[in-house]
């Protein structure tokens, strides 16, 4: 076999294996609500330390073009957002989550939705283990879905953190 074939043919496999679970490989428990699917966000991402993540379960989430941007603020106050797609997401912090332990809930919600689409502030807290007396961050989700008639789909989260100049309003918090 001639280089540039062999080379091609390496290349095709190493792309086709390393192409997340297609859409339909998804859950329907999981993609057949809004509660549903946001449930499934958060199972996915929360687990003790040294416990692998389902990230083919992660993706079936997500639209093929989905975005992942948190919000925060540089070190000389800056405010920034940072884009991500869901596989971008599980590079840079799929191995911390494992590494150290990491469990998001969800402490509530507020929903709009008109016709396919849904926008929904979902308000979190975050612990290192299920036991921690208090979360050691705190802030809103928001999410972006659309529903193509025969599930829900995660189009963009957005989520910026709760900072003592940042509190989350009560109306966030509880449903």
């Amino acid at each position: 076999m001639r280089p540039f074939r062999l080379a091609v043919l390496v290349f095709t496999l190493v792309a086709v294996a390393s192409v997340p679970a297609s859409a339909q490989d998804a859950d329907p428990a999981d993609v057949g609500s809004m509660d549903a699917i946001i449930a499934a966000v958060y199972d996915v991402i929360s687990g003790p330390a040294g416990e692998a993540r389902d990230w083919d379960r992660w993706h079936t989430l997500f639209i093929p073009d989905a975005r992942l941007i948190p919000i925060g603020r540089t070190a000389d106050g800056t405010i920034r957002a940072r884009v991500m797609t869901p596989a971008d997401y599980v590079e840079g912090s799929g191995t911390f989550l494992e590494e150290n332990g990491f469990f998001e809930v969800e402490i509530g919600r507020v929903t709009e939705e008109f016709g396919q689409i849904a926008h929904l502030f979902s308000s979190y807290e975050s612990r290192r283990t299920e036991a921690d007396s208090e979360p050691f961050a705190r802030g809103i989700n928001s999410f972006q879905l659309m529903n193509d008639g025969t599930r829900w789909w995660v189009v963009s989260i957005m989520w910026d953190s709760e900072r003592p100049d940042n509190p989350i309003p009560a109306r966030y918090i509880g449903r």
